[in-house]
């Protein structure tokens, strides 16, 4: 992690947090993915729920104010991830991070600049006081947003309020959180 930011400015909020999904199972999802039926698209693996489980239980244990409801792509390998990590009933489904996952397939360019534009303004949303906001979604391609992430990496955002703008503080890995970053 980036030494800029301590546990304690953590705990004190502001931050949104942008976790990939756990690890998730081997192949791909069916061309015709259907949110609604998990059968059709990449599910979390056993490691994966066990990644969620211990992401959830790690900030809990480093009292890091979490924002419910946590947000989730509507990908069942996100929401599941976000439900074992902070409860089923505290998540929010939105569909908005269905479009980054997308940035990895042939889109247009006018798609991209749509997405990247929008997640822009969700990157300079101010957090409410004394919480952090979590985002469970999808690694991004190379160069491109946050770029790759590995399993259950978070970036840690700084936003600054509506067309201020936002700074990346740093990536924390899950072995990270549970050695007390």
């Amino acid at each position: 992690m980036n030494k800029r930011i301590s546990l304690q400015e953590l705990r004190n909020g502001g931050y949104i947090f942008y976790t990939r999904h756990a690890q998730a199972t081997v192949g791909n999802d069916q061309f015709m993915l259907d949110f609604t039926d998990c059968s059709t698209q990449r599910n979390l693996s056993e490691t994966g729920r066990e990644q969620a489980i211990r992401y959830g239980e790690a900030l809990r244990r480093l009292n890091i104010p979490i924002f419910i409801p946590v947000i989730a792509s509507p990908f069942c390998r996100a929401r599941e991830t976000a439900a074992l990590a902070f409860g089923e009933g505290n998540v929010r489904v939105d569909s908005f991070w269905a479009d980054v996952y997308r940035l990895s397939l042939n889109i247009t360019e006018a798609e991209k600049d749509s997405t990247l534009q929008r997640l822009q303004h969700l990157f300079e949303m101010e957090v409410p006081s004394g919480k952090n906001a979590v985002v469970a979604a999808h690694s991004f391609p190379p160069h491109i947003g946050l770029g790759e992430l590995a399993d259950m990496e978070t970036v840690i955002i700084h936003p600054f309020g509506s067309n201020n703008g936002f700074r990346i503080i740093g990536r924390i890995q899950l072995e990270d959180w549970e050695r007390n970053i």
